[in-house]
């Protein structure tokens, strides 16, 4: 994604929520690994559910990096809610796909026995940029490119 402007990593707003005033992501201390993530429409998350809660937000970084989605520690531990697959994982080719344009939606359950309403523009998750590294011979970026949106590199 590093193109001729000098962008090397960032968040954007998705078309469909382009006149909604959704908010960038953004490190509140100058030690903040984070960058907090609101919620862009109000959700309930039910008791023993999982609720895909979207953020009308899409990440492009580099091709070997990936965007970490944690569950802000406070929210978490006062609603007894988590991401369902603990962190959740934006790949670098997630942006811009042809599915859903790259759209990060939060996927969380709620383990309490109450409803958790989250209101429009509360500070839900923390996404963390990551580099990762590749093993001998790794061929991944041999084959077809993403197809599809979320969950699109298949179930097995």
């Amino acid at each position: 994604m590093n193109d001729k402007d000098g962008r090397q990593r960032g968040f954007e707003v998705v078309s469909a929520y382009m006149e909604k005033g959704i908010e960038l992501p953004a490190r509140k201390t100058g030690s903040s690994a984070g960058y907090d993530i609101q919620a862009a429409e109000d959700v309930t998350l039910l008791p023993h559910q999982v609720t895909l809660v979207p953020t009308g937000l899409k990440a492009y970084m580099q091709p070997d990096e990936y965007l970490g989605l944690h569950v802000r520690s406070g929210f978490s531990i006062k609603n007894q809610v988590s991401c369902i697959n603990s962190q959740g994982i934006i790949d670098a080719d997630y942006y811009n796909n042809p599915d859903n344009e790259g759209h990060i939606m939060l996927p969380l359950i709620n383990h309490g026995e109450k409803a958790v309403k989250i209101a429009r523009g509360m500070r839900v998750a923390q996404g963390i940029f990551y580099r990762y590294l590749l093993v001998d011979g790794d061929r991944a970026g041999c084959g077809a490119g993403r197809g599809g949106g979320f969950g699109s590199t298949g179930d097995r």
